[in-house]
């Protein structure tokens, strides 16, 4: 039997290792660009195709098209760092990064992106970074380098790296590389993006370059010789491709944190503090060469770290300490939140850095929907499966709502509620309300998502419920609601009296509005019998035929001929909102879909007509309440013919609506005594 190790070692992709660690000559790495000059690519073209290599899909959202890109969704992580509903602010993003990767200016720009705490930021960056060290592993996006094999001091392995990991074309002398490059014949397959001839070497590799070709009297070809070309790939724990730079205290980080800092080990070996290879090109700037360079909290930084910035945005070039400028090829993207932006706009001495900016707001979600999913990431049904908790339906759903509507400006020009507004917002219709007015709605509104309730709050209270009710086993909507109440008390980001009324009004709003929720939802377990639904339909069908075409019904128990039923039909067609007078109007449109239906063959089905389907539901539920007596719950005293009927209204709610038994216990009882309250208020 094979050890435990061999076991492990099978497991191992030999073949992938190999690839990712080719080396080869010069001569034959041209052989590649010439084949596939794509690896020859900027550092925003790179990014760019990483990010359109995980596909595309185009939707519209109020009149508005939108491009969605797979690859935010986290192909990586299997949805850990997913972004939902931000579909428009990551198009722009992707926008930024297309202008620049085709050179149109952006290139020479610092992306920032703006946005309240956790709006996404971090994680936007964060994927990108992970995207990029994926891609560098696949053959797509294949990148190297180069090694110089020389005899130095403290070179003990034989290989020296080229310190900023650049491309071996820059050995390629800067007066002979564009037309070696047309005399080659490389980059003729290259059909969007030409081979780039920029960049000089680095300090350390001019200086060996230099020393070689001297040696050889100028034959550069001799000088290739020492020259080894290697595949790498970008990793942010080895510090290769990718950067990240957060601001500390002033007194303990200076500039060569960016640029690298002298080897003072070395200098003792090379004799001068001004020899190249007595430098660490260390600094993050360094580091992300060819890659991504991570601002956190961009805008901290203080203004003496302005001026490396500044010249590694619009020149590509840094000035490491007592060396010429030194050229770079990275994506520079910061984060920061509102205050510290509000303190760049009232800073003089941040002007230059603001002209050379691109930010892009990103907002918090403005969608019930898309709320819900990242809720559902940590307490959804895979939570319930692996953690063994059980999370009421629509816990999350009204966490969302309400999240969503602290963060919604009252409508202007529109007689609507916020909860109206929200409805709009997340695609659902309302009377005489169209996609221009939601268009218009989302124009009018300045500021919305950038303010409000942060998701990071919602997680906490959420996790908070879990915590200290039920021994962590169940949640309701209920003990959600008071537990984001409670929070608000002491929430450290909302101070204003004023916003803590407005969100305790809104929370009273999700608090209705679950209630009707809850009520629909028992109201079609309860009425969840279809040959009873479908028996109530066909008698109402007769009766309006017969109405709309002055005839008379047969009654299927007397065999009489009689007048149609007016109670009947009003006591449906009133469940959804039909006045006296429109009644006419709406059961000739009912006969004339019917008749449309017939005409091409088809049977008319109550389910294809929603309106109709939760009238009938409605007065069903009418009809059947009493017979459950459902308020009875609340008195705790139920017959067993009652009982019988509500276990099996709860194992409707358990098998079709998600609820386990003491969920369904609950919501059943809370519906109750909603009716317990309206048959007091209907005594009195």
């Amino acid at each position: 039997m094979a050890s435990l190790t061999s076991r492990i070692a099978d497991l191992q992709d030999k073949q992938l290792y190999q690839e990712l660690n080719w080396t080869g000559t010069f001569e034959e790495y041209l052989e590649i660009v010439r084949e596939r000059p794509e690896v020859t690519r900027t550092a925003w073209q790179r990014l760019y195709d990483m990010i359109v290599s995980h596909g595309f899909d185009e939707y519209t959202d109020s009149k508005k098209k939108v491009t969605r890109y797979a690859f935010f969704s986290d192909p990586f992580g299997h949805g850990a760092d997913a972004i939902y509903g931000l579909d428009i602010t990551l198009m722009k993003l992707v926008n930024v990064i297309k202008s620049a990767a085709y050179g149109f200016g952006t290139e020479k720009r610092v992306i920032l992106l703006h946005g309240p705490v956790g709006s996404s930021k971090s994680t936007i960056v964060r994927l990108v970074k992970r995207g990029l060290e994926e891609y560098s592993k696949t053959p797509e996006g294949a990148i190297y380098t180069y090694d110089w094999n020389l005899d130095e001091p403290g070179n003990e392995e034989g290989w020296i790296s080229s310190p900023l990991h650049q491309d071996p074309l820059q050995l390629i002398p800067l007066d002979m590389r564009k037309k070696a490059i047309r005399e080659l014949g490389l980059g003729e397959k290259a059909s969007r993006y030409p081979v780039p001839v920029k960049g000089e070497l680095n300090p350390a590799c001019r200086f060996r370059f230099q020393q070689l070709m001297a040696r050889y009297k100028g034959d550069w070809s001799k000088v290739m010789e020492h020259v080894r070309v290697r595949r790498y790939v970008f990793s942010e724990q080895d510090r290769v491709g990718i950067g990240t730079f957060q601001p500390k205290d002033e007194k303990n980080q200076d500039s060569t944190e960016l640029t690298g800092d002298i080897n003072y080990r070395l200098i003792a070996e090379y004799g001068s503090d001004s020899d190249p290879r007595a430098f660490n090109f260390d600094g993050e700037f360094c580091v992300a060469n060819r890659g991504i360079i991570e601002f956190v909290e961009m805008l901290k930084l203080d203004v003496a770290f302005l001026y490396d910035l500044l010249g590694a945005t619009q020149e590509h070039k840094i000035k490491p300490k007592k060396f010429p400028q030194t050229d770079i090829d990275e994506v520079i993207i910061g984060h920061t939140n509102e205050a510290e932006y509000q303190r760049l706009l009232n800073n003089e001495f941040m002007e230059a850095l603001r002209d050379r900016t691109v930010k892009i707001d990103v907002p918090y979600i403005t969608k019930k929907s898309e709320e819900i999913k990242i809720y559902e990431k940590d307490f959804g049904a895979t939570s319930e499966r692996v953690r063994g908790i059980h999370v009421a339906p629509h816990t999350l759903e009204v966490a969302a709502m309400w999240a969503v509507m602290t963060r919604l400006e009252p409508p202007k020009k529109h007689d609507l509620s916020v909860l109206q507004k929200m409805k709009l917002y997340d695609g659902r219709s309302l009377p005489g309300y169209t996609q221009d007015n939601v268009k218009e709605l989302r124009k009018e509104a300045e500021r919305e998502g950038l303010e409000g309730i942060s998701p990071r709050y919602i997680q906490d209270k959420i996790s908070n419920a879990l915590a200290s009710e039920k021994g962590g086993r169940y949640i309701n909507p209920f003990i959600v609601m008071n537990e984001l109440e409670s929070g608000l008390k002491h929430h450290s980001l909302i101070t204003n009296e004023e916003d803590k009324a407005r969100f305790n009004a809104l929370l009273n709003d999700v608090k209705r509005e679950y209630e009707d929720i809850v009520k629909n939802e028992v109201q079609r377990a309860i009425s969840a019998d279809e040959d009873a639904i479908g028996r109530l339909c066909a008698n109402y069908i007769d009766n309006v035929k017969a109405y709309t075409q002055r005839e008379r019904v047969k009654n299927r128990f007397t065999g009489q001929d009689e007048e149609p039923d007016e109670r009947l039909m009003r006591s449906i067609e009133e469940k959804i909102d039909i006045p006296e007078g429109r009644k006419d109007d709406f059961r000739r449109e009912i006969m004339n879909y019917i008749g449309a239906l017939a005409i091409e063959g088809r049977q008319f089905d109550y389910k294809t007509n929603s309106r109709l389907h939760k009238a009938l539901e409605a007065k069903l539920f009418d009809d059947q309440k009493d017979t459950i007596k459902l308020s009875t719950l609340v008195s705790n005293v139920v017959d067993r013919e009652t009982q019988e009927k509500i276990d099996i209204v709860k194992k409707r709610l358990i098998d079709n609506y998600g609820y386990n038994e003491e969920s369904a216990t609950d919501v059943l009882n809370y519906v109750a005594s909603i009716f317990a309250r309206g048959e007091v208020k209907d005594r009195k």
